[in-house]
Protein backbone atom coordinates (compact mmCIF):
# COMPACT_ATOMS: atom_id res chain seq x y z
CA UNK A 1 0.00 0.00 0.00
CA UNK A 2 1.14 3.39 -1.07
CA UNK A 3 2.31 6.10 2.18
CA UNK A 4 0.01 8.75 2.35
CA UNK A 5 3.16 11.32 1.08
CA UNK A 6 3.22 9.24 -1.72
CA UNK A 7 -0.53 9.55 -3.08
CA UNK A 8 -0.13 12.95 -1.71
CA UNK A 9 2.38 13.55 -4.57
CA UNK A 10 0.28 11.35 -7.22
CA UNK A 11 -2.50 13.76 -6.45
CA UNK A 12 -0.50 17.00 -7.15
CA UNK A 13 1.38 15.35 -10.36
CA UNK A 14 -2.01 14.14 -12.01
CA UNK A 15 -3.60 18.01 -11.16
CA UNK A 16 -0.51 19.46 -12.74
CA UNK A 17 -0.61 17.31 -15.53
CA UNK A 18 -4.25 17.34 -16.67
CA UNK A 19 -3.92 21.58 -15.82
CA UNK A 20 -1.12 21.63 -18.59
CA UNK A 21 -3.60 19.82 -21.21
CA UNK A 22 -6.29 22.52 -20.58
CA UNK A 23 -4.01 24.97 -20.79
CA UNK A 24 -2.80 23.74 -23.71
CA UNK A 25 -6.41 23.05 -25.28
CA UNK A 26 -7.43 27.01 -24.05
CA UNK A 27 -4.46 28.05 -25.99
CA UNK A 28 -4.92 25.61 -29.28
CA UNK A 29 -8.87 25.49 -28.91
CA UNK A 30 -10.25 28.63 -28.31
CA UNK A 31 -11.00 29.58 -31.72
CA UNK A 32 -12.79 26.31 -32.76
CA UNK A 33 -14.54 26.68 -29.50
CA UNK A 34 -15.70 29.83 -30.24
CA UNK A 35 -16.91 28.63 -34.23
CA UNK A 36 -18.48 25.85 -33.28
CA UNK A 37 -21.01 27.14 -30.22
CA UNK A 38 -21.52 29.86 -32.79
CA UNK A 39 -22.54 27.31 -35.26
CA UNK A 40 -24.81 25.28 -33.21
CA UNK A 41 -26.61 28.64 -31.54
CA UNK A 42 -27.09 29.75 -35.30
CA UNK A 43 -29.10 26.28 -36.17
CA UNK A 44 -30.91 25.77 -32.86
CA UNK A 45 -32.53 29.48 -33.69
CA UNK A 46 -32.98 28.09 -37.18
CA UNK A 47 -35.21 25.47 -35.61
CA UNK A 48 -32.69 22.52 -36.13
CA UNK A 49 -32.15 19.97 -33.76
CA UNK A 50 -28.77 18.65 -32.29
CA UNK A 51 -27.50 15.14 -32.34
CA UNK A 52 -24.87 13.48 -30.43
CA UNK A 53 -22.88 10.46 -30.42
CA UNK A 54 -19.97 8.60 -28.41
CA UNK A 55 -18.39 5.42 -26.99
CA UNK A 56 -17.72 4.37 -23.31
CA UNK A 57 -16.70 7.28 -21.77
CA UNK A 58 -17.72 9.83 -24.64
CA UNK A 59 -21.58 7.97 -24.72
CA UNK A 60 -21.59 8.74 -21.13
CA UNK A 61 -20.99 12.63 -22.61
CA UNK A 62 -23.22 12.31 -25.20
CA UNK A 63 -25.93 11.42 -22.82
CA UNK A 64 -24.54 14.29 -20.38
CA UNK A 65 -24.64 17.08 -22.91
CA UNK A 66 -28.31 16.34 -24.54
CA UNK A 67 -29.63 16.41 -21.04
CA UNK A 68 -27.97 19.85 -20.30
CA UNK A 69 -28.97 21.51 -23.83
CA UNK A 70 -32.25 19.82 -23.20
CA UNK A 71 -32.70 21.26 -19.57
CA UNK A 72 -30.76 23.92 -19.00
CA UNK A 73 -27.03 24.41 -18.04
CA UNK A 74 -26.88 28.37 -16.44
CA UNK A 75 -30.09 28.77 -13.62
CA UNK A 76 -29.32 32.35 -14.47
CA UNK A 77 -30.45 32.38 -17.79
CA UNK A 78 -33.87 31.62 -18.49
CA UNK A 79 -34.06 29.83 -21.50
CA UNK A 80 -36.60 27.46 -23.39
CA UNK A 81 -35.44 23.62 -24.03
CA UNK A 82 -33.31 22.98 -26.54
CA UNK A 83 -33.90 19.98 -28.96
CA UNK A 84 -31.12 17.53 -28.26
CA UNK A 85 -31.11 13.99 -28.44
CA UNK A 86 -28.06 11.43 -27.40
CA UNK A 87 -27.50 8.56 -29.97
CA UNK A 88 -25.80 5.92 -27.53
CA UNK A 89 -28.75 6.59 -24.63
CA UNK A 90 -31.24 3.84 -26.63
CA UNK A 91 -29.49 0.70 -25.13
CA UNK A 92 -32.42 -1.66 -26.77
CA UNK A 93 -31.77 -0.34 -30.09
CA UNK A 94 -28.00 -0.46 -30.16
CA UNK A 95 -28.01 -3.84 -28.56
CA UNK A 96 -30.72 -4.81 -31.05
CA UNK A 97 -28.96 -3.34 -34.04
CA UNK A 98 -25.51 -4.28 -33.03
CA UNK A 99 -26.86 -7.84 -32.31
CA UNK A 100 -28.67 -8.09 -35.42
CA UNK A 101 -26.79 -6.45 -38.25
CA UNK A 102 -23.54 -4.28 -36.68
CA UNK A 103 -21.56 -2.11 -33.71
CA UNK A 104 -20.17 0.10 -36.86
CA UNK A 105 -23.46 1.26 -37.50
CA UNK A 106 -25.58 1.94 -34.45
CA UNK A 107 -25.21 5.28 -34.72
CA UNK A 108 -25.22 6.24 -38.83
CA UNK A 109 -28.59 4.33 -38.68
CA UNK A 110 -30.27 6.37 -36.15
CA UNK A 111 -28.65 9.28 -37.98
CA UNK A 112 -30.24 7.92 -41.40
CA UNK A 113 -33.79 7.99 -39.34
CA UNK A 114 -33.27 11.03 -37.56
CA UNK A 115 -31.03 13.68 -38.89
CA UNK A 116 -32.26 16.39 -41.24
CA UNK A 117 -31.03 18.76 -43.25
CA UNK A 118 -29.03 21.56 -41.20
CA UNK A 119 -29.13 19.81 -37.88
CA UNK A 120 -25.54 19.67 -36.06
CA UNK A 121 -23.90 16.10 -35.37
CA UNK A 122 -21.36 16.66 -32.27
CA UNK A 123 -19.53 13.42 -32.66
CA UNK A 124 -16.97 12.81 -29.17
CA UNK A 125 -14.06 10.09 -29.89
CA UNK A 126 -11.06 10.46 -27.50
CA UNK A 127 -9.33 8.50 -29.36
CA UNK A 128 -9.91 9.80 -32.98
CA UNK A 129 -10.49 6.20 -34.31
CA UNK A 130 -14.41 5.15 -33.87
CA UNK A 131 -15.43 3.25 -36.95
CA UNK A 132 -18.32 3.47 -35.73
CA UNK A 133 -17.94 7.58 -35.56
CA UNK A 134 -16.42 7.85 -38.53
CA UNK A 135 -19.39 6.13 -40.08
CA UNK A 136 -21.80 8.63 -38.21
CA UNK A 137 -19.95 11.63 -39.52
CA UNK A 138 -20.27 10.09 -43.19
CA UNK A 139 -24.34 9.48 -42.44
CA UNK A 140 -24.50 12.73 -40.86
CA UNK A 141 -22.40 14.63 -44.44
CA UNK A 142 -24.70 12.91 -46.42
CA UNK A 143 -27.84 13.98 -44.58
CA UNK A 144 -26.45 17.68 -45.21
CA UNK A 145 -26.28 17.79 -40.93
CA UNK A 146 -23.31 20.51 -39.71
CA UNK A 147 -20.65 18.15 -38.16
CA UNK A 148 -18.23 19.13 -35.25
CA UNK A 149 -16.39 16.59 -33.80
CA UNK A 150 -14.57 16.54 -30.07
CA UNK A 151 -11.33 14.28 -30.12
CA UNK A 152 -7.47 13.82 -29.10
CA UNK A 153 -4.72 14.96 -31.20
CA UNK A 154 -5.57 12.39 -33.97
CA UNK A 155 -6.68 14.54 -36.61
CA UNK A 156 -8.37 11.74 -38.52
CA UNK A 157 -11.72 12.74 -37.74
CA UNK A 158 -11.10 16.30 -39.11
CA UNK A 159 -11.28 15.04 -42.97
CA UNK A 160 -15.40 14.32 -41.69
CA UNK A 161 -16.23 17.69 -40.04
CA UNK A 162 -16.86 21.29 -40.27
CA UNK A 163 -15.08 22.07 -37.46
CA UNK A 164 -13.11 20.12 -34.68
CA UNK A 165 -11.73 20.60 -31.64
CA UNK A 166 -8.81 18.95 -30.96
CA UNK A 167 -7.44 18.75 -27.50
CA UNK A 168 -3.50 18.25 -27.71
CA UNK A 169 -2.90 15.32 -25.91
CA UNK A 170 -2.86 11.39 -26.31
CA UNK A 171 -3.41 10.68 -22.47
CA UNK A 172 -7.73 9.56 -22.85
CA UNK A 173 -8.27 10.91 -19.06
CA UNK A 174 -6.78 14.10 -19.61
CA UNK A 175 -8.05 14.02 -23.48
CA UNK A 176 -12.08 13.47 -21.50
CA UNK A 177 -11.14 16.11 -18.67
CA UNK A 178 -10.82 18.32 -20.85
CA UNK A 179 -13.62 17.50 -23.44
CA UNK A 180 -16.30 17.54 -20.55
CA UNK A 181 -14.64 21.12 -20.00
CA UNK A 182 -15.76 21.90 -23.81
CA UNK A 183 -18.70 20.28 -23.79
CA UNK A 184 -20.15 22.19 -20.90
CA UNK A 185 -18.46 25.59 -22.53
CA UNK A 186 -20.81 25.16 -25.33
CA UNK A 187 -23.47 24.89 -23.97
CA UNK A 188 -22.95 28.01 -22.26
CA UNK A 189 -21.97 29.91 -24.82
CA UNK A 190 -25.10 29.00 -26.74
CA UNK A 191 -27.12 30.19 -23.59
CA UNK A 192 -24.99 33.50 -23.83
CA UNK A 193 -25.50 33.54 -27.59
CA UNK A 194 -28.93 32.75 -28.21
CA UNK A 195 -30.42 33.52 -24.60
CA UNK A 196 -28.23 36.42 -22.60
Amino acid sequence: MLKNNNLNLTIEKYFKETSIVKAETLKDCKSSIVEAANLIAKQLKQSKKILICGNGGSAADSIHLATEFTNRFSKSINRPPLPAISLAADSAFITAHGNDFNFESIFSQQIEALGNDGDVLIAISTSGKSANIVKALKSANTKKMMKISLTGQNKDLNNYSDITINIPSNNTQYIQESLITIEHLLIYLVEIINYK
